[in-house]
């Protein structure tokens, strides 16, 4: 079922994405530390599945938070003249590979656990 609504995801992005307007350079950094923080949500998201303590409003309220304040963020870095966002990235990008860490501890283990159940029959 996840891999059916990754797989759909994919084709409506690709068929979006290729009749879309080109983003202009000066909306860029605006839109790139929004992925990055809507990213930190799902990888986020994802391994709240896994502990088994997802909630829907938490992931809904944090998607569209944290991507707002990453965009608040690079606009007041750039009224001050200071590159505020790279704080942001670098916080996003830590939780994202902490998320992955538990998400790739959990497979695989699942996997070793699979091979030694198999060996043991």
């Amino acid at each position: 079922m996840v891999l059916l609504a990754i797989i759909i995801g994919c084709l409506l992005g690709a068929i979006i994405g290729i009749n879309a307007p080109i983003i202009s350079y000066t909306y860029s950094s605006y839109l790139a530390i929004a992925i990055i923080a809507a990213l930190d949500t799902v990888f986020g998201g994802i391994a709240s599945v896994i502990k088994k303590n997802f909630d829907l409003k938490i992931f809904i309220s944090g998607f569209f938070g944290n991507a707002i304040l990453a965009i608040l963020l690079t606009i007041l870095g750039e009224k001050l003249n200071v590159d505020i966002y790279l704080a942001a990235i670098v916080v996003f990008v830590w939780r994202m590979f902490m998320n992955l860490g538990t998400i790739r501890r959990y497979y695989v283990e699942k996997w070793t656990n699979k091979i030694k159940e198999r060996k043991a029959k």
